[in-house]
């Protein structure tokens, strides 16, 4: 099924997993109204909401680059607003903004702590809530958060508390929110990568290039995101789906397009449940955590 003519409304977006998912939307012909903070070139964290725009028009869709702070309500009723009226509507919802700060207890501030709650659970809970009336007016509506599975084992909380609270959080709303309008048709969704994936995040936080060469690219995400959200909203919800095995079930074999040349070994991601290590064929350097 093609996206064309639907419109996405997604937080973040300017870089990174958000702008790859919205270049492949665009290919379809659909619109994406990017709702994020970055106007101006940061030389660590390229790309803009005005660049991502050009970048959407050129891949063949609509665009609408929205300054918004997702920590502010009004910002977000502004943002959703202006995407309804430019577009006539909202189909699709991508919680895709995200705050990281890898640190222990002692470490994390609670400006830190506050930031990543604000950004991660409450932002995604607000931009849910504001796009979800146009959500129902649609017949193909979607809500699919870029966050983890569910997967509550002490290892994931012990190296950064604050972090996984915040990521786990955009997670407990695809479990609430699945079931809750599961009677509109709506889909509520997660997409987490097996992998690392070569993001600023990767490069500036997690080991720079040497992790960034064992970390998938960008498009493996995208295209998972687009499969995902080309299914019937009322057979397809209250998925932690994982990128690779969202591919293989639409019958991709060959995975090599989405590594750097020359790569070896890959490093898994956070988060991601030992059983799917497990039935996964891609051999992985569990070292993330």
């Amino acid at each position: 099924m093609s996206l064309k003519g639907r419109t996405i409304f997604m937080s973040g977006g300017s870089r990174g997993i958000g702008l790859a998912i919205a270049r492949r939307c665009a290919a379809d012909g659909a619109n994406v109204a990017i709702a994020a903070k970055s106007t101006e070139p940061d030389p660590r964290l390229p790309g803009t909401i005005h660049t991502a725009a050009a970048e959407i028009e050129a891949a063949g869709g609509g665009a609408l680059a929205l300054h918004c702070d997702i920590r502010f309500d009004d910002q977000v009723e502004a943002a959703v607003a202006r995407a309804v009226e430019a577009f006539g509507g909202i189909d699709i919802c991508i919680n895709n903004a995200s705050a990281i700060h890898l640190a222990g207890t002692l470490a994390t501030s609670m400006k830190r702590f506050d930031l990543m709650h604000q950004i991660n659970t409450r932002g995604t809970y607000l931009v849910s809530q504001k796009t979800l009336p146009h959500l129902k007016r649609s017949a193909h509506a979607h809500i699919l958060n870029i966050s983890p599975p569910l997967d509550m084992q002490a290892k994931w909380f012990a190296p950064h508390v604050a972090y996984t609270m915040a990521k786990f959080g955009m997670s407990m709303c695809v479990l609430g929110m699945a079931e809750e309008f599961r009677k509109d048709g709506i889909a509520v969704n997660a997409l987490w990568p097996l992998t690392a994936i070569d993001t600023a995040a990767v490069r500036n936080l997690l080991g720079g290039d040497t992790v960034a060469k064992m970390s998938r690219k960008p498009e493996i995400m995208a295209d998972a995101a687009h499969a995902i959200l080309s299914r019937d909203p009322r057979a397809c919800t209250g998925n932690f789906f994982i990128d690779e095995e969202v591919l293989r079930e639409e019958g991709v074999t060959d995975f090599s397009v989405y590594s750097h040349e020359g790569a070896g070994a890959l490093a898994a991601d956070f988060f991601v449940p030992d059983e799917v290590f497990e039935r996964s064929p891609t051999k992985v350097m569990r070292a993330l955590g």
